[in-house]
């Protein structure tokens, strides 16, 4: 049995496995809210049914960046450590990785059922993959080949430098940079970007309409129903750029991976937002790169509409680790 976990500072996702013809099979699963329990063990312990059983190996997806193997879990006061789940569960299977690593490694389980496609392209057998997902933050993954498979690998690309490719993403970063200095893709393709764009297209001393959203407000939510089928223009606007900017950071993304067997779109805001992602915005953004358009108009584009993805990769990872599945 395979223990895996999809970790946030917010809720601790953990799901049971079982290897079924040399395949992962889901078994009971469960969602936590992370702060009301002092570390990664407890909730475990909370999840496990009793008595506890016998495990092969455990995977956890992390949010934050790992180093030799731990990592402090961003936005939660944890640290996920292997050698005290060692201690807890019993198995030295232990794999800890970047939530978007985890993500990344589940993408080869998944079905055409579990995406949604915004560009079909033409995607090279051999070539590499990456993944971007916004959802509180913005993660950035690769894929490269290796043994004919995509192997994932960790990065930090979502607090490199925003790039503004016209006069409006200018106008934006000029007024980011009043408030943090160093402006982030992350500062804007994320939900807290998106709290950003609402305050941006919501500030009367630039000629703004007035705030109407209270201070208890998920700012994000609104601002994405708004610009669906709500009466504020500010909003439609607001979330117009986001869908800009993203997929201008994707495609930036896409040409460092080179992406050429797909770029894939992970994270909630996607997943809730599809009819939005699909409406051309995202992808005029990602083709807007002058010399190098037609290079990205063959990479296919896809967004994952499973959320168990993480939990499928950290399985997956933890499985092969045991030398229990390929």
């Amino acid at each position: 049995m395979i223990l895996a976990g999809d970790i946030g500072g917010t809720n601790t996702r953990l799901a049971l496995f079982e290897i079924q013809k040399g395949r992962l099979v889901m078994g009971s699963r469960g969602s936590l809210p992370s702060r009301e329990f002092p570390g990664l063990a407890e909730a475990i312990a909370s999840f496990l049914p009793a008595p506890k059983p016998s495990l092969d190996a455990a995977g956890f997806g992390v949010a934050g960046p790992v180093s030799a193997g731990r990592v402090k879990v961003t936005n939660l006061p944890w640290v996920v450590d292997p050698s005290d789940l060692w201690r807890f569960l019993g198995t030295p299977a232990i794999r800890i990785l970047n939530d978007l690593e985890a993500m990344a490694w589940g993408i080869e389980l998944l079905g055409s059922e579990d995406f949604v496609t915004l560009q079909e392209g033409f995607a090279d057998p051999e070539g590499g993959a990456a993944l971007i997902a916004a959802g509180t933050g913005l993660g950035e993954a690769i894929l490269t080949q290796h043994g004919g498979r995509l192997h994932a690998r960790a990065t930090e690309g979502g607090h490199a430098s925003f790039a503004p490719v016209d006069e409006r993403m200018d106008a934006l970063l000029r007024w980011l940079r009043t408030q943090f200095g160093h402006v982030s893709a992350e500062r804007v393709v994320s939900g807290t970007g998106l709290e950003s764009l609402y305050r941006f297209f919501h500030d009367p001393v630039r000629g703004g309409a007035n705030p109407h959203l209270g201070a208890d407000a998920d700012v994000a939510a609104e601002v994405a129903s708004e610009a669906t089928g709500g009466s504020c223009a500010a909003c439609r606007e607001a979330f117009g750029l986001f869908l800009r900017c993203y997929g201008v950071e994707a495609g930036n993304l896409a040409l460092k991976a080179g992406a050429t067997a797909g770029l894939y779109i992970g994270g909630g805001i996607a997943a809730k937002n599809v009819e939005a992602m699909k409406d051309g915005r995202f992808i005029e953004g990602f083709l807007d790169k002058g010399r190098f358009r037609s290079y990205l108009e063959r990479i296919p584009v896809r967004v994952i509409v499973n959320e168990d993805t993480s939990l499928f990769g950290a399985a997956l990872a933890a499985a092969r680790a045991a030398g229990r599945i390929r």
